[in-house]
């Protein structure tokens, strides 16, 4: 049996689900066209592995900061509204870091752009869940994977502006702009409505049975949301060492070109793209529990690896392995604990997207002190470790449904 009652879409939720891929496109490619800038940035500011470790940690400080509020801003504008308005914030807050003359104004518009992407975040993944439950079916992975395209494709262009030696400024200023405009043309086939599904959306599932839910009388609810949290931080710190640190190992450790050291990035995002693309249908066919499981040991075995024997290649291998393991652990966590039985509507959702920041903001200054302590190669020991978690606490995870 499946999660949702079966419906079939109409035309209006075809338009909508474009839509809600749209604005989890233009959520990936901002940020991403930041990403492959950092090394430039960090030169730039003249500092050292620690103290950029604490500064790039400013943005999930500020998603954790904001995250709670995401809910109160969904339930008063809308959720479609607020991804739109979040977009506008988060660019304007990347195009300051992006711009930064110091260290402390750096800090503060990753910052702002944090606290943005945040509420961007919760409000966009709330939205798409209404569309999954009027289409009847899951559909959550592939938002997911547009989100990865947009990461792809906003990594290409940095990789591209930084080749053809563009300046920062006019780069994220033109991308800014440009994915900005896209999701305010989304917001007009997005769902209208209230957010409590009384515009004819079957209500989520809310109740244990044979269909593979987690909780029951002997697995508590918040034992098992402390585990979707858990499990979805895991995912987080594997995509933060893409994010933060896979373009800094490539071209400080290894000593490849700048633009060679982009495609670290844009391999884990690339593979993770891939990995959602295939997620509802491995999930369906093998149980999410399986996936998860695989997708833990791949990480694990694919990063540590690529850390034992280092090279760029297999360094570049290696953060593909670890996109494409945790591919889909966030959505998993999204969805499995927005119908968690005993919560009030949106408040798992809530919860998972906000702890599950941590993940953005502890191994950042963790990873750079051990970097500065030892090697940025034994703090990046961090992803295999991610993956080995995944697989002992996958058990809470539905398995394959009847």
């Amino acid at each position: 049996m499946t999660v949702e009652t079966l419906r079939r879409p109409t035309l209006a939720d075809r338009r909508a689900r474009v839509a809600v891929a749209v604005l989890f496109f233009t959520n990936g490619a901002l940020f991403a066209n930041l990403l492959p800038r950092y090394p430039q940035i960090k030169a730039d500011l003249g500092i050292g592995n620690a103290a950029y470790g604490l500064a790039v940690a400013a943005f999930p400080t500020g998603a954790i900061a904001a995250g709670l509020a995401a809910g109160v801003l969904v339930r008063r504008f809308g959720s479609a509204r607020v991804a739109v308005a979040g977009t506008l914030f988060t660019a304007v807050g990347i195009l300051a870091a992006g711009l930064a003359g110091s260290v402390a104004v750096f800090a503060a518009a990753l910052f702002l752009a944090g606290a943005m992407d945040a509420i961007t975040d919760v409000a966009q993944n709330a939205h798409g869940l209404r569309v999954q439950r009027r289409y009847g079916r899951s559909i959550i992975n592939s938002f997911h994977a547009i989100w990865s395209v947009g990461a792809v494709t906003g990594g290409a262009m940095a990789a591209a502006a930084i080749a053809l030696g563009a300046a920062r400024g006019p780069h994220l200023l033109v991308s800014g702009v440009l994915f900005v405009a896209a999701a305010c043309v989304a917001l007009r086939f997005c769902l209208p409505g209230p957010e409590t599904g009384t515009d004819g959306e079957p209500a989520p599932e809310s109740a244990a049975g044979p269909s593979g839910r987690v909780a029951s009388p002997g697995r508590p609810v918040a034992w098992v949301l402390t585990a979707l949290v858990l499990i979805a931080t895991a995912g987080t710190v594997v995509e933060d060492a893409g994010n933060s640190w896979a373009a800094l190992y490539l071209s400080d450790s290894l000593r490849s070109t700048a633009a060679v050291a982009a495609s670290g990035y844009i391999a884990l995002v690339g593979a993770q793209f891939v990995g959602r693309l295939m997620g509802d249908r491995l999930v369906d066919r093998f149980g999410q529990r399986a996936v998860a499981r695989s997708g833990g040991l791949i990480v694990a075995a694919g990063m540590g690896l690529a850390l034992a024997v280092p090279t760029v290649p297999g360094t570049v291998l290696g953060f593909a392995a670890a996109g494409f393991g945790v591919a889909t652990l966030v959505p998993a966590a999204m969805h499995e604990a927005d119908s968690l039985p005993g919560l009030k509507p949106g408040s798992g959702l809530t919860i998972v997207s906000w702890l599950m920041r941590l993940g953005f903001l502890l191994p950042p200054p963790l990873v750079g002190l051990v970097a500065d302590a030892t090697s940025l190669r034994a703090g990046l020991l961090v992803v295999p470790l991610a993956g080995l978690l995944v697989v002992s606490l996958a058990g809470v995870l539905r398995s394959r449904r009847a």
